[in-house]
């Protein structure tokens, strides 16, 4: 549970990250990092389309300027993942409250800009 967030700060289940993370089912993983910094790409989140949640929610930022192109979308929806959200960061976080005990669902999160 995702218990709050602001910019560059996210706090889940008692326990504070400074950085870029994913949540997996079974773990967090607070060291991600894009290739292409504020421009998703496929290489980013292999592991994420290997594990083939149902969905993946994408936090784009405080700001939302973290870019997932259309392209990308299609991509990973062809990879077997039924549903990608893409939204800021506070309303993906919002999101994957509401969703994650319902559904097998992983969520990348850029906390800044």
């Amino acid at each position: 549970m995702i218990e709050n967030y602001s910019f560059g700060q996210i706090l889940i289940n008692g326990k504070k990250y400074n950085s870029d993370l994913i949540i997996y089912k079974d773990y967090i993983y607070d060291s991600w990092w894009r290739k292409e910094g504020h421009n998703l790409c496929i290489d980013d989140i292999k592991e994420i389309i290997n594990k083939k949640p149902d969905v993946l929610i994408i936090g784009t930022g405080y700001f939302g300027l973290m870019k997932v192109s259309k392209e990308l979308i299609e991509n990973i929806k062809l990879s077997g993942i039924k549903q990608v959200m893409v939204k800021k960061t506070e309303d993906a976080c919002t999101e994957y409250n509401k969703l994650h005990k319902k559904n097998n669902l992983i969520a990348a999160f850029h906390l800044t800009c």
